[in-house]
């Protein structure tokens, strides 16, 4: 389902057309209900990897770009050892590290913090050029850039963006709490079922972990 898809359908469910849902107006509907799944499921189809360098002296790490969550960060030293950074409140890290200037303590980096959207801190300050790779998961481009823009989402869980979208456009129009209540159930059905496919079906191996099993209600043969 690509975007002017999306658009036909959701007028055709909550019967306005243009007039009442406007191009405009369904590109930010439909921009709330992406920002709502992305904020709720972790999406394999959007893990991304991105590398940065640390500079002497200097605690500050890059955000990646459109980075929604950090999965883990992994340091490399010169050797090409492995190691995890623990991430750490960013208060925690500069009760750890008070003077980050001061050259004694310089070292390998351990910990990670937060700091705004677009910088984090290593702790303690690099004594050296290590390479930081951050797993992370991406902020996907709104498929609202044209009607013939797509994602994995609009592709694969359709019904997933078409009942948020929906639930966003019953709200923007005053609908009948009853027809707000409709779509938002159908949304959670389709939250739990495609978050069970992303969290459970897809990182399970079946040789090892076994193949999901689900109970059916079925008849007693003997009787």
């Amino acid at each position: 389902m690509n975007y002017g898809e999306l658009q036909t359908q959701i007028r055709n469910y909550t019967e306005v057309d243009s007039n009442g849902l406007s191009d405009s107006t369904l590109a930010v509907i439909v921009q709330n209900a992406e920002n709502r799944i992305y904020r709720e499921i972790n999406i394999d189809a959007y893990k991304l990897y991105a590398s940065a360098v640390t500079v002497v002296g200097n605690t500050t790490i890059s955000v990646p770009t459109g980075l929604r969550n950090i999965r883990y960060v992994e340091l490399i030293d010169s050797s090409g050892n492995i190691s995890n950074l623990i991430q750490k409140d960013s208060s925690w890290l500069a009760e750890y590290n008070p003077s980050p200037s001061s050259t004694s303590s310089y070292a390998e980096p351990k910990y990670w913090a937060n700091w705004n959207g677009i910088t984090w801190f290593v702790a303690p300050t690099p004594d050296n050029n290590y390479t930081i790779n951050i797993a992370y998961y991406q902020q996907p481009a709104s498929i609202t850039s044209s009607t013939t823009s797509t994602s994995y989402v609009s592709v694969y869980a359709q019904d997933l963006l078409l009942y948020a979208s929906l639930s966003e456009a019953y709200k923007y129009l005053k609908g009948t709490p009853d027809m707000i209540q409709v779509y938002e159930q159908s949304y959670q059905q389709a939250r739990e079922s495609f978050g069970v496919e992303q969290t459970g079906r897809r990182r399970r191996d079946e040789y090892l972990d076994g193949e999901p099993r689900v109970q059916i209600d079925a008849p007693n043969p003997k009787k």
